[in-house]
C-alpha cells in the first residue's frame, strides 16, 4: 500500500467517525425541549456542513495524481483540524 491509500484509509475513518459524533449529538438533542432543539440545530447542521466538506476535499484529493496529492494533502489537513475544532465546540455547547 503507498502512501496516498493509507493516507486516504486513515482519512475515512476519521470521517467516518466525525459523521458517528454527528449522529451522536443529533441523539441527544432529541432529548432537549423543543427551544433546546431550536438553538443547537444550526450548530448540528453546521458540523453535518464541515463533515460533508471535508468529505468532498478528500474525494479531490483521492483523485489527485500521484504528484498533486501531496499538495492537496495540506488543504485537507486545515479542513480535518477545522473539523476537529467544530466536534470539540460542539461537544461543549451539549454539556453546557
Amino acid at each position: 500500500m503507498n502512501m496516498k491509500d493509507a493516507y486516504k484509509q486513515k482519512a475515512e475513518a476519521e470521517l467516518e467517525l466525525a459523521h458517528a459524533r454527528v449522529d451522536e449529538f443529533k441523539a441527544k438533542a432529541k432529548n432537549f425541549t423543543a427551544d433546546t432543539r431550536i438553538k443547537y440545530a444550526k450548530h448540528l447542521d453546521d458540523l453535518e456542513q464541515s463533515v460533508d466538506t471535508a468529505k468532498a476535499r478528500l474525494k479531490e484529493l483521492s483523485e489527485a495524481g500521484e504528484d498533486g496529492w501531496e499538495k492537496m494533502k495540506d488543504g485537507f489537513e486545515k479542513t480535518l483540524h477545522g473539523l476537529r475544532q467544530a466536534i470539540h465546540d460542539v461537544a461543549e455547547k451539549f454539556r453546557d
